[in-house]
C-alpha cells in the first residue's frame, strides 16, 4: 500500500475501522478540511447571504461569492457563468426547461448516448412531451465508449443539442469533449456535458472543452450534498428565461410586471445553498492541494489492478475499457449484484450493486444491473483485496 494513501485515509473520518469504500462514484466520502468548513459555516459564521446589512451577513455574503469564484478557477471560467443548484439533475433539468423551451421545437432533435445516466435521459424526454422535439441515441465502441464517428455520422442541422456523460458512472469510460463540441458545433448543436464523475477525477477546463453547457455535483468530488453546479457561455445564460421565481432572482417586481436579476441569480431563487457552497469550495481546495493529475493516476491505478485480478476469474464478466477511470462494473456468474453486494457488506466491503441510473445501458450490456467497484483517492490495494476475498467467499457460498 502507498503511505501517502493511507496519510490521506486518516483525512476521511467515514472510513474509521475495517470498512473498504468501493462506492465512491455513487458519493465520495468527506474529508475533515471539508467537515470542517461546513460546520463552521452553519456554526460561529453562519448568517443569510445578499440580505442583511449587518456585519456578518455582510461576511457570508463574501464567502459565499467567493466560493462561485472559487468554482470558476477550478473549472477555469468565469464566475458569471456559474449558477448552483441543488445538484447535476437540476442542472441539466434547468437547461431542459428554460434554454430547451426557448430553443427546441416540434422536429429539433437531441442526440444522446447509450450510457447516459438517467438525469441526463428523463429531462429530454419530458421536454419531447411538450414541443415534440425527436430524441436519438448515439451507439457506443465495442469497449464501451461513446462513438463519436457514429455521432459525426448521425449529427444532423436539425440537431439542436448534444449531451454526453464525460465519464460514464458505470463503464469509466472517457469522452473526448472537444472532439464532442467540434461535431456539436459543425451542424450548429449546443454541447451539454454530465460531469459528475469526471470533476473528481479530471481537470476541468471550459475552454479547451469549448462546450456550452457542463453540469456536476458537489457531494461526488468530496463536498457536501445538496449543491451542484451548471456551468454554461455567458451568451447563453443571458438569453435564458428565469426557471423559479422567488427572491433573489429578480430585480424589480409589482403586480404588474416582474423584472429580473442578470445570471447567475436569475436562476438562484430563494435563499441559496450557503453552508454547502462554502463546504464545495472547501473540497476543491482539498482536491487541488492534492492534486487532480494524481488523483487520475490513482484511480486508473487501481482500476487496472482491479481489472487484472478480476480477468484471472474465468466466472466474472468485465464491462468497459481497459483503461477505465476509477470504476469498474462487473457481473459474477449465476449471482445476481444484490446477492454478492450483501455478501461483501458482511466482509466490510461497500460497492453498488443495480442498474446505476443507467437502465438502457444495462439492456444494452444485455443484463439486468452490473456489480460496480469504484475508487476515491483514499482507496487503497487493500481494498481490492478484501473485494477479491469477499468474491471468493461469494463463489463459494453458491457453488
Amino acid at each position: 500500500m502507498n503511505t501517502d494513501t493511507l496519510v490521506l485515509k486518516d483525512q476521511f473520518p467515514g472510513l474509521a475501522g475495517d470498512w473498504h469504500y468501493l462506492d465512491t462514484a455513487a458519493t465520495a466520502q468527506k474529508p475533515f478540511a471539508v467537515i470542517e468548513a461546513t460546520v463552521r459555516a452553519m456554526g460561529e459564521d453562519y448568517a443569510t447571504v445578499h440580505r442583511g446589512v449587518y456585519a456578518r451577513s455582510a461576511e457570508m455574503t463574501l464567502a459565499f461569492e467567493a466560493a462561485r469564484r472559487r468554482v470558476g478557477a477550478f473549472m477555469n471560467a468565469h464566475e458569471d457563468e456559474i449558477v448552483f443548484t441543488s445538484g447535476a439533475t437540476e442542472s441539466m433539468n434547468l437547461v431542459a426547461q428554460t434554454w430547451g423551451l426557448a430553443n427546441l421545437k416540434a422536429g429539433d432533435r437531441v442526440l444522446l448516448s447509450m450510457l447516459e445516466h438517467h438525469s441526463n435521459i428523463v429531462p429530454w424526454q419530458l421536454l419531447r412531451e411538450k414541443v415534440g422535439l425527436e430524441i436519438d441515441v448515439c451507439p457506443l465502441t465495442d469497449d464501451g465508449r461513446i462513438d463519436l464517428d457514429a455521432a459525426e455520422r448521425m449529427l444532423t442541422p436539425a440537431h439542436k443539442l448534444v449531451a454526453f456523460a464525460h465519464v460514464s458512472n458505470v463503464l469509466g469510460s472517457v469522452l473526448d469533449v472537444a472532439h464532442a463540441a467540434r461535431l456539436a458545433h459543425a451542424v450548429g448543436a449546443k454541447l451539454l456535458v454530465d460531469g459528475c464523475q469526471a470533476a473528481p477525477r479530471l481537470a476541468l477546463d471550459m475552454a479547451a472543452f469549448d462546450c456550452d453547457f457542463y453540469a456536476f455535483s458537489a457531494h461526488k468530488l468530496y463536498g457536501p450534498t445538496g449543491i451542484g453546479v451548471l456551468w454554461a457561455r455567458k451568451d447563453i445564460l443571458d438569453a435564458m428565461p428565469p426557471w423559479q421565481g422567488g427572491g433573489s432572482m429578480i430585480d424589480r417586481v409589482t403586480f404588474e410586471k416582474t423584472t429580473f436579476a442578470p445570471p447567475p441569480q436569475r436562476f438562484e431563487a430563494g435563499t441559496p445553498m450557503i453552508v454547502e457552497a462554502i463546504g464545495m469550495a472547501a473540497a476543491m481546495d482539498w482536491l487541488d492541494d492534492i492534486g487532480l493529475a494524481r488523483a487520475e493516476r490513482h484511480e486508473r491505478e487501481l482500476a487496472g489492478l482491479l481489472r487484472a485480478e478480476l480477468r484471472k476469474r474465468n466466472d466474472v464478466t468485465l464491462f468497459g475499457p481497459e483503461d477505465s477511470l476509477g470504476i469498474i462494473s462487473f457481473a459474477l456468474d449465476g449471482v445476481h449484484p444484490h446477492d454478492l453486494g450483501t455478501i461483501l457488506d458482511e466482509e466490510g466491503v461497500a460497492i453498488r450493486a443495480g442498474h446505476h441510473c443507467a437502465q438502457p445501458l444495462m439492456e444494452h450490456l444485455g443484463v439486468p444491473a452490473t456489480a460496480r467497484a469504484s475508487f476515491g483517492l483514499y482507496s487503497d490495494d487493500h481494498d481490492i483485496e478484501a473485494l477479491l476475498k469477499g468474491i471468493e467467499r461469494t463463489r463459494r457460498i453458491f457453488g
